[in-house]
């Protein structure tokens, strides 16, 4: 395979695993990148025109469509750069999402606006709008108890548009295992061979299916984009649905990948993030349902919540979804999980899953194993594919890198979900901005509530 076409599909492989730590020795100073204002894809006249003049295009193979400032264009047209396979909402009608009155909405956009918060990075104070604005953010939509208070679209993104997920698609992943394992169709104690016989001789093999949903595994898996024999490019390699040359001899797909990876470390004695074991769990999920995660996604979610738009994955050459970091969808629809989370597992007065899958993410992970590689969250953990944040907010969320979120507080009952599209890959970057914003707001909502 060419070394252009791996590097194109390792931009959205790697985005998606970037653990928010950088891999590689430290760069020179960059210049500032351009504001969010400068870079929207509107004002850089990406693919407008017919046809766009061709200094404006982009197209794959093109290894830069994942690049700042292509990228905030791209992030809104995964499916013209790849091939994906949907997750449908059926037939029948959405089911409106509860706003608060029109007034009421123009009122807390105003307020919420204004809220003013300090980052943690030493940064003078900021409001709520200007923190938006720095973090790139393309869209957002924030819950209060079961009722929209706010939502905004920006850059490429409009109320009828679908968003790369990234990362947020693990939690969607180890939803739909935890969800298996509360109704006792999935043994979390059970070993990744005895469900899945094709990694007995790979690092899973010892592995249980609860270490895998927790990161825990002690599987090899290096993310150094500066060494040309990290395993990312092996992986991204196997995972690229585009045609493999002549000389290649790897792995053809996520699932060959898998079932070779090799040992390091021990299963079981500390979270590393790993964009491998979200995979894993995805070949479980299918394994045991009989579904891929695309279709059970569908059946188990889209169509039962009542979403209002098909949501997509995409997939290796093979034609199967990636569990790690390939889902794009609504901003409203990705609203609807949260809602779900929030509320332990009903939406629409309808339950869809037991309460037990997210009482078990609350109650999250071994801090002792989470380490200290997020300052931000030091104290957390990770079950489940999700992220349990530390602290007595009682907060849990779905995070992908260039700062996709769902963000869930249970004691403020509270629901924010952001896309984005900031220029650096790592949230630990956006962390200083976004976890005080969020956290003001919700203050500021679970105190208008109790006046």
């Amino acid at each position: 395979m060419s070394s252009s076409i791996t590097r194109t599909w390792v931009l959205l492989v790697g985005i998606a695993a970037a653990t928010g730590v950088a891999a590689q020795e430290p760069a020179p100073p960059e210049p500032a990148p351009l504001t969010a204002a400068q870079s929207d894809p509107r004002v850089m006249g990406w693919m407008q025109g017919f046809p766009p003049p061709p200094d404006k295009r982009i197209t794959q193979p093109d290894s830069v469509y994942f690049s700042f400032p292509r990228l905030r264009w791209s992030v809104c047209h995964i499916r013209q750069l790849l091939p994906t396979i949907g997750i449908s909402r059926g037939l029948g009608d959405p089911v409106p999402l509860r706003y608060v009155g029109d007034r009421e909405l123009e009122r807390l956009g105003r307020e919420i606006d204004a809220l003013s918060f300090t980052p943690l990075d030493g940064r003078p104070p900021m409001t709520w709008e200007q923190s938006l604005a720095a973090n790139y953010t393309d869209g957002i939509l924030v819950f209060h108890r079961d009722r929209v208070v706010y939502e905004r679209y920006f850059g490429c993104l409009g109320d009828d548009g679908k968003h790369a997920a990234m990362s947020m698609t693990k939690s969607l992943t180890g939803l739909l295992a935890q969800i298996l394992v509360a109704e006792g169709r999935l043994d979390e104690n059970a070993k990744v061979v005895d469900i899945v016989p094709e990694v007995a001789r790979s690092a899973y093999a010892d592995a249980t299916v609860r270490q895998v949903m927790d990161m825990t595994t002690g599987v090899r898996y290096s993310e150094d984009y500066a060494d040309p024999d990290a395993d990312i490019w092996q992986y991204a390699a196997a995972a690229s649905p585009l045609p493999k040359g002549e000389d290649y001899a790897g792995p053809n797909g996520y699932f060959e990948y898998l079932a070779q990876v090799q040992p390091e470390g021990e299963n079981g004695a500390a979270f590393h993030y790993k964009t491998v074991d979200a995979d894993m769990v995805g070949w479980i999920v299918a394994r045991v349902s009989g579904k891929s995660v695309s279709e059970l996604a569908s059946e188990r979610l889209w169509r039962p919540m009542g979403a209002e738009q098909d949501a997509y994955m995409t997939v290796d050459a093979i034609g199967t979804p990636y569990a790690g970091g390939g889902l794009s969808a609504g901003l409203r629809d990705m609203g609807r999980l949260g809602l779900l989370m929030l509320q332990e597992g009903v939406i629409n007065g309808r339950r869809l899953f037991p309460a037990a899958v997210v009482r078990h993410i609350r109650d999250g992970g071994d801090p002792a194993k989470f380490g200290n590689a997020y300052p931000a969250l030091v104290g957390g953990s990770y079950t489940s594919l999700w992220w349990v944040y530390p602290g007595e907010h009682d907060v849990i969320a779905a995070r992908g890198v260039h700062g996709q979120t769902i963000y869930v507080d249970f004691n403020a009952q509270v629901v924010i979900v952001r896309f984005a599209s900031f220029p650096k890959a790592q949230n630990t970057l956006i962390d200083p901005t976004s976890i005080p914003a969020f956290q003001a707001l919700a203050g500021y909502l679970q105190a208008a509530a109790d006046r």
